[in-house]
């Protein structure tokens, strides 16, 4: 500190104060100012600091010309005034700067920006990264091996493979686990890599706030000094132009950069709606993986993960219940199973079907679509332009036989009936057929994509 700054803190400091308290009033200053400390002078810059971001960017917008003047009765040459974020006790947080310059009579505020990894940046605009959500615990089936698959490329690739990356798919299958997995990847393999998630509703926020405080161009940079960005939920920004068109130009920033660009929403860009037709475009020119509803065997697997990782033993057939009954998505399957966890855990009672029934009740009744076999046959004739009749008949030609198997593994993968009540809803069939049925379909699956994505586009139709 130069002679300058020991002179003015010594001597003016406690002035300055009472001055500023004249001029603002008491309960402003002791609202507003009453944390404010003198920092520093180094030649035509003064700094003060406040404890909280919040209280900086206050005091910026709406005492620093009052701050300015103020300051100029005790220091001649005064053109840029700094705040910086102290918290009490503590160090000057790196990347807080606040600055006020002088400008041909006219003042002008900028925040200063720090690439480092030490910059509070990740904290004030990104969400943190949850450590539950890794690659390691997601259960992968048919559903969701594409996405799996992806996100590994993206996180570990040296190069840009996908860029963007668009996970789309219905709530709680499994698109914020992959973000949050990539993300922990990415900072394990590469912790020099800066990466950000958030929700696009925080996107938005922190858009309007920079046009609130007139700090656009500090928003820019900050966004585009990324190495990955993550923007969960993107259909949040439908219908709202502004926010879109920053976003686009975000997007082209970084994507000219060469930086990774990961996106999820509920549905894939040409189904946004609301959404400006260049910025569909936009994110559909990378890769686009649908992650699609879970089928039986995919929510029983997940159950028995969860069920091992709370080291609780949990009888098959209450998890095979559980599955059959609960199809909505993976998220409501998890706090059920919480719930019955807990209820044995603190009443004591063996964890069976029966207390499923009893706990879950609500949660069954909610969940349970009283899809009915006969809904399944309809959706099945229809889509293979065939007879309702000729699913209960003795027909065993292919057009006819092969539907029928479908619907009856649709019958077995989405109701609870057993496979004897579904063989009787279908011509009175013993229940032999019907395992025979389930077999084929399940062989078909494997071995035949298109039929695969065919089957499930059924299973989609039926439960929507």
């Amino acid at each position: 500190m130069d002679n300058t700054s020991e002179t003015f803190e010594e001597s003016n400091w406690s002035s300055l104060k009472k001055d500023l308290k004249k001029t603002v009033g008491d309960t402003a200053f002791n609202n507003w100012l009453k944390h404010l400390n003198y920092v520093s002078v180094e030649s035509s810059t003064i700094t003060f600091s406040v404890p909280t971001k919040f209280l900086r960017d206050w005091i910026v917008n709406n005492y620093s010309d009052k701050i300015k003047n103020t300051s100029k009765k005790y220091i001649d040459k005064i053109d840029t005034i700094k705040f910086v974020v102290k918290p009490s006790g503590g160090r000057i947080v790196p990347g807080t700067t606040r600055t006020i310059k002088s400008t041909d009579n006219h003042w002008k505020s900028t925040l200063d920006v720090r690439s480092n990894q030490s910059s509070t940046y990740p904290n004030e605009f990104g969400a943190p990264l949850d450590p539950r959500f890794t690659f390691d615990n997601f259960v992968v089936g048919k559903p969701n091996e594409l996405a799996f698959a992806a996100s590994q490329r993206v996180a570990e690739a040296d190069k840009i493979t996908f860029n963007p990356l668009f996970l789309c798919g219905g709530v709680g299958l499994g698109k914020t686990h992959l973000m949050h997995a990539i993300g922990w990847k990415i900072k394990q393999q590469q912790p020099d890599r800066k990466v950000i998630y958030l929700s696009a509703e925080k996107f938005m926020y922190q858009f309007v706030r920079a046009l609130r405080y007139k700090d656009t161009s500090a928003f820019k940079e900050q966004f585009r000094s990324i190495d990955v960005l993550m923007i969960d939920d993107v259909q949040f920004i439908s219908g709202k132009d502004n926010t879109q068109e920053e976003f686009f130009h975000t997007f082209n920033a970084l994507i000219e950069q060469n930086k990774q660009i990961v996106i999820s929403a509920d549905k894939s860009p040409s189904d946004l709606d609301g959404v400006q037709e260049r910025l569909k475009s936009r994110l559909g020119c990378g890769l686009v993986a649908d992650i699609h509803p879970t089928t039986y065997e995919l929510r029983l697997g997940i159950l028995i993960e969860k069920a091992q990782k709370r080291g609780v033993e949990i009888p098959p057939k209450v998890l095979e219940f559980l599955s059959h009954r609960i199809i909505s998505n993976v998220r409501e399957m998890e706090g059920a199973l919480n719930r019955l966890v807990a209820h044995g855990t603190l009443v004591g009672t063996p964890i069976t079907i029966e207390t499923a029934q009893l706990v879950l009740q609500d949660l069954l009744k909610s969940s349970n679509k009283k899809i009915t076999i006969e809904e399944i046959q309809k959706k099945v004739a229809e889509h293979f332009n065939i007879r309702i009749t000729d699913m209960h008949s003795p027909r065993r030609s292919r057009s006819v036989a092969r539907p029928r198997q479908i619907a009856m593994y649709l019958a077995k993968s989405i109701t609870s009936r057993s496979l004897p009540e579904i063989g009787r809803k279908f011509g009175g069939r013993d229940h032999t057929t019907v395992m025979h049925a389930v077999k084929k379909i399940e062989e078909l699956k494997l071995s035949d994509v298109n039929f695969n994505e065919d089957l499930e586009l059924l299973k989609r139709l039926i439960d929507s």
